[in-house]
C-alpha cells in the first residue's frame, strides 16, 4: 500500500498528522506529490520511507534533496517512475497541465500521482487512474490517499 500526500505547504501539524494514518495504515512508503516548502519540513517523515517529487513552490531543491538524503528518502526534481506489483506508476507534481494531459493520453501508465490543483481527484481515463488528494495548504481539503495498487483501492482519508 502506498501512502499519498501532496501540497502540504510547510502545514506541519498536518505533517505529523498524515505521518500517523500511513503508519496505522502500514504502507509501503510514502509518495508526496510536491510543495513540500521547507527543507525542514522533510524531517517529520523521518521513519517511514518517502518519496518526493518537487513542487512548483518548491524553491531549495539542493537542501530539499540533502534533507531526503539525511532521512532516507528520495526527492525527485520533476517526476517520479515507478514499477509496483506489476503497475506502472507516475508521480509528478502537475504544474504544467498539458504535460500530465500528455502523461494521461500516453496511456503508458496505470496509475498517475499528482498535486497542484488544490483539489482532490479520483478519475479514471482509459486504463489510467489520476489519483491527487488534495492540499493541505490552510483551508485546503485536508486529506490523503491510501492506494492499493493490487486491489485497485483508493481511499481518500481526512485528516483532523
Amino acid at each position: 500500500m502506498i501512502g499519498v500526500i501532496s501540497d502540504t505547504h510547510d502545514n506541519v501539524s498536518n505533517v505529523i498528522k498524515s505521518i500517523k494514518i500511513f503508519e496505522n495504515a502500514e504502507v509501503d512508503f510514502i509518495m508526496h506529490c510536491g510543495d513540500i516548502i521547507s527543507p525542514a519540513t522533510a524531517r517529520f517523515f523521518r521513519g517511514i520511507h518517502t518519496k518526493a517529487v518537487k513542487g512548483n513552490c518548491d524553491g531549495d531543491v539542493e537542501n530539499l534533496k540533502k534533507a531526503f538524503e539525511d532521512i532516507h528518502g528520495e526527492f525527485f526534481e520533476d517526476i517520479c517512475e515507478m514499477d509496483i506489483s506489476g503497475k506502472k506508476i507516475l508521480a509528478y507534481h502537475g504544474q504544467d497541465t498539458l504535460r500530465l494531459q500528455s502523461f494521461v493520453d500516453n496511456q503508458g501508465y496505470d496509475y498517475i500521482l499528482t498535486g497542484h490543483t488544490h483539489k482532490c481527484r479520483d478519475e479514471k481515463i482509459g486504463k489510467t487512474r489520476i489519483i491527487n488528494p488534495g492540499s493541505h495548504y490552510y483551508g485546503g481539503e485536508n486529506k490523503v490517499v491510501l492506494l492499493d495498487v493490487i486491489n485497485d483501492k483508493v481511499d481518500f482519508i481526512e485528516v483532523n
